[in-house]
């Protein structure tokens, strides 16, 4: 038949048996048959002893101590190992009480036994930090964590009253030591009584004389503040003086550059027009001269063409006349035999033809 159970905050349920093949830990689970379910108590326990040890120079003491030691819970495998250790045993029983007071005497009687009395008295801070760290180091085996550690004051075992000794040595030093506080505290009131009444007077005739040096000082530095402050007025006067100067002098140059570029510009000017009326003159004269030209080449052209046209007309006329004449002679010649009349009349006949 299966079992539901469910632990407490504080609680684990610690299950073994069939289908657990060592110990499983658990906030809740099914317990079914042939488990076995324990409730492990995860709260811390304190632990009260009164350790007695040795010192270096073999004089025993006690140290009262009460720790407060629980299983850590932030790591399962010291949850495990506390569960193994505790499971046969309950967590108040001898059992665990003998082994956390094994452990704790063990390395405080180790870590005294390496010491003289007096470190240990001086020390007790840093002992009680050493044991601190000593014992959380055997702990850790077992799955357990010191979660406060509170060592008492040292105690004398009897017949070896050592620290009561030393507390009335201390106690008489003190004592001794506050009755020459006391004389040293009246000395020095009477001897500083008089020493302020000295520096009374003292300080007074310093006062006195360095008041009559800073009067003199004032009155100085007053004389030397009017002399700096004339003498500053002048030299911004100059320097004002100088800036206005300079800036009439910048003023002039730049006037003196404007006119320049002024007169510059109008040379400019009235040269562009010098060259622009040269270019419309040559221009113009281009002109007229092609304009000439044209006009000459074209009466020269016509003279010409009437000088061809008569000379070929002349050449024609000269070149009629000659074979004019070439006819009338070759008819004269065809007609040798011929008389004269009919020679005229082929003549006259050739000229009208």
């Amino acid at each position: 038949m299966k079992i539901y159970r469910v632990a407490k905050a504080s609680e684990y349920l610690v299950i073994t048996g069939i289908l657990i093949k060592d110990i499983k830990l658990a906030k809740k689970a099914w317990i079914i048959p042939g488990q076995s379910c324990t409730v492990l108590d995860l709260s811390p326990v304190n632990y009260t002893f009164e350790v007695q040890a040795m010192s270096a120079e073999k004089l025993p003491f006690v140290l009262p101590a009460v720790f407060t030691i629980g299983p850590r819970v932030d790591d399962k495998e010291s949850l495990i190992k506390y569960a193994k250790l505790i499971s046969p045993h309950d967590r108040h029983s001898n059992h665990v009480n003998e082994l956390v007071q094994g452990i704790i005497e063990g390395e405080t009687r180790v870590l005294a036994a390496s010491m003289t009395m007096e470190e240990v008295f001086r020390g007790t801070k840093q002992f009680k930090q050493e044991v601190f760290n000593k014992v959380q180091l055997e702990l850790n085996q077992f799955g357990l964590l010191i979660y406060n550690a509170n060592v008492k004051q040292l105690v004398d075992v009897r017949g070896h009253e050592y620290f009561s000794y030393l507390g009335q040595k201390t106690q008489m030093e003190a004592k001794n030591q506050a009755r020459v506080d006391v004389a040293e505290a009246k000395m020095k009131g009477e001897i500083g009584s008089k020493l302020r009444e000295g520096q009374t007077l003292q300080n007074a005739a310093k006062i006195d004389a360095e008041t009559k040096v800073i009067a003199m000082q004032r009155a100085g530095e007053g004389d030397k503040e009017g002399i700096k402050v004339r003498t500053e007025v002048k030299v911004f006067e100059n320097q004002r003086e100088a800036e206005v100067a300079q800036a009439n002098s910048e003023l002039a140059k730049k006037k003196a550059a404007w006119t320049k570029a002024a007169q510059v510009a109008e040379v400019e000017a009235k040269k562009a027009v010098a060259l622009r009326e040269a270019e419309l003159q040559g221009e113009v004269e281009r002109m007229n001269a092609l304009t000439t030209t044209e006009k000459l080449k074209a009466e020269f052209l016509s003279k010409a063409s009437v000088q061809y046209e008569t000379k070929v007309s002349l050449v024609h006329a000269n070149i009629y006349n000659f074979i004019h004449f070439f006819i009338i002679f070759s008819v004269i010649k065809t007609l040798d035999g011929v008389g004269t009349r009919s020679k005229l009349g082929a003549v006259q006949k050739i000229e009208r033809g």
